[in-house]
């Protein structure tokens, strides 16, 4: 089995993505075209390598309480557990329970983008999630705390030289009372990640495959998170009534 080899594996993962978002930007002349280019690429990514219990899609996200999100370039959520998922007019509406990471996907990344991305995944936090308690065989377990959304941005290139400098960190900071805008992961398909961690710090990594250590990261985040709260449908039934 010598010929086989994990480093090319994983090395032609990023190529492909990275070919894809290249090919989107050459090809296509119209902004918004390019930008659907890119979200596909990152979209293809997701659904071919994440597990299947996860899923991932471009949607809009709605609470109990009849609240509704921006519509997400790409909303990851549970489809095992999920009992809820609403299609109107070939849109997906996912219960706010249900979603587990959100990302914008653009083709280059700078302040106005970070600024953009910060806001629309502050549209899906800020929604409410209910947790009920779950029954299994010997009994009920307590309802599952709330996890943190991971939000993101995910683009092929970067419009700052040098690509993952100073400007880009100055972008990212946030106020750490307000959670509900900060960029948690983000890849920039041509040099590398960033992200911030709870306390506001900045982290910039330069990686020569960065899609590929991307994918494997979120999918170590996604692992930590553990499965989706048990949602109370009733919540949901109620809009319902006459």
């Amino acid at each position: 089995m010598s010929e086989w080899s994990l480093q090319v594996l994983l090395s032609g993962l990023h190529d492909k993505v990275q070919q894809s978002l290249a090919v989107s930007r050459q090809s296509f002349g119209h902004p918004g075209t390019k930008g659907d280019a890119s979200e596909k690429a990152w979209l293809e990514l997701l659904e071919t390598y994440l597990p299947r219990r996860y899923q991932a899609a471009t949607a809009h996200v709605v609470d109990s309480k009849d609240r509704f999100s921006q519509q997400m370039d790409i909303v990851i959520y549970d489809r095992q557990y999920t009992p809820l998922i609403f299609e109107h007019n070939d849109q997906l509406v996912i219960p706010a329970e249900s979603v587990y990471a959100v990302f914008e996907a653009k083709q280059s990344v700078n302040a106005g983008q970070v600024r953009y991305a910060q806001e629309k995944i502050e549209s899906v936090r800020r929604l409410e999630r209910t947790s009920m308690p779950v029954p299994w065989l010997k009994g009920v377990a307590t309802a599952k705390p709330l996890h943190h959304i991971i939000g993101g941005l995910l683009t092929f290139e970067s419009d700052w030289n040098p690509p993952l400098g100073q400007p880009l960190v100055e972008a990212l900071k946030f106020q750490p009372e307000n959670m509900n805008n900060r960029l948690d992961i983000g890849c920039v398909a041509s040099h590398g990640l960033f992200g911030c961690d709870d306390q506001g710090t900045v982290t910039i990594s330069p990686q020569s495959k960065p899609a590929t250590v991307f994918l494997l990261e979120l999918i170590a985040k996604l692992q930590e998170i553990g499965t989706v709260p048990m949602i109370d449908i009733r919540s949901y039934a109620h809009w319902l009534a006459d």
